[in-house]
């Protein structure tokens, strides 16, 4: 008798422990499941630009299925450059924007407030110092007293700036003019200036198409050029998880992009009216990948281009980019 009860007693009490560790099973799967995750966010509006790795994002549809999962609408919003996007989300019109090295400088420099969310592998060939094909330019040096177009702001900014001091000039030796890329290709190309500092796709485009020529890479310049996700103080706060599910989905956009170039050229091609060709080239010049939060060096190269336009007072004060880097 008492041998038949024990023997029952450890029956039911196997029977509980499976069942206990199939509800864990099932409360885990559950919980790393975007459909059953808790967020307040019922919007996540980001900011985008044509030809960029959130356009790819975008197209593939990855992050709204994710989002749409756990109850959120993404709205996709477009811009024409990094600092107009910094712009939104300074007046609060998106919550997330990706964005070269210098446009978050400024936008700080603005009072925007703004967090670095994440960061992507630096990408010094995806910079460039051009001149047009024709141009008896042959160094940066000779670049002294000459025209140089580029965008306010934009992460060739800084490009710019470390060319001129390794080849010892100063940023006052050249005539800048502020343009945004349409408008300088139609400068570059009338002869209006004499040299064009511009990122890819833009850049590729003129060396494949109207056969421009290198004069300066980020890389020969010593500079970095990261890319950076950003979001505002207040949906970093309220709202981390939705943060951490797309910085998930980029990763895995990252990933398919570095095994499927030509695929993500013909989404990318017809945005921006380049053949797949120049468009696979310049998606080549970019690192894939993210990583947050952003590492100390990250960090330090970030407030030493800050340090850099205070001291040429292009910003009107000293930052302090570790003050606004999202800590999740």
């Amino acid at each position: 008798m008492f041998d038949k009860l024990r023997a029952e007693r450890r029956s039911f009490i196997g029977m509980v422990a499976v069942a206990v560790s199939l509800a864990g099973s099932i409360g885990l799967g559950a919980l790393s499941t975007p459909a059953h995750a808790q967020t307040r966010a019922k919007e996540f509006r980001v900011g985008w630009q044509k030809g960029s790795n959130l356009a790819i994002l975008k197209a593939r549809g990855n992050l709204d299925k994710r989002l749409g999962a756990a109850g959120v609408k993404v709205t996709w919003i477009e811009f024409t450059a990094g600092p107009q996007m910094l712009e939104g989300l300074n007046v609060g019109s998106i919550d997330f924007a990706c964005v070269g090295e210098t446009p978050p400088v400024f936008a700080q420099a603005a009072g925007a407030a703004l967090v670095y969310v994440a960061n992507e592998p630096p990408a010094p060939d995806a910079e460039k110092i051009l001149v047009p094909k024709t141009s008896p330019i042959e160094s940066v040096a000779a670049l002294k007293g000459k025209r140089v177009v580029l965008n306010k702001g934009s992460n060739v900014h800084y490009l710019l700036l470390r060319g001129l001091e390794r080849a010892g000039l100063s940023y006052a030796d050249v005539k800048v003019v502020y343009l945004p890329p349409p408008d300088a290709r139609v400068a570059f190309e009338s002869g209006d200036v004499d040299a064009w500092v511009i990122w890819d796709p833009f850049a590729q485009a003129a060396v494949g198409q109207i056969g421009a020529r290198e004069l300066l890479s980020g890389k020969g310049a010593g500079v970095e050029n990261y890319n950076f996700y950003l979001s505002t103080s207040s949906f970093s706060k309220n709202s981390p998880e939705v943060l951490k599910w797309t910085l998930e989905e980029i990763r895995v956009t990252g990933d398919w992009v570095r095994s499927h170039f030509d695929e993500a050229a013909e989404i990318l091609a017809p945005q921006i009216g380049l053949s797949k060709e120049i468009t696979g080239d310049a998606l080549r010049h970019y690192g894939y990948g993210v990583a947050y939060p952003l590492a100390d060096k990250v960090i330090a190269n970030q407030q030493a281009i800050a340090d850099a336009f205070h001291a040429l007072k292009l910003i009107p004060k000293k930052l302090d980019v570790q003050s606004v880097v999202w800590k999740p």
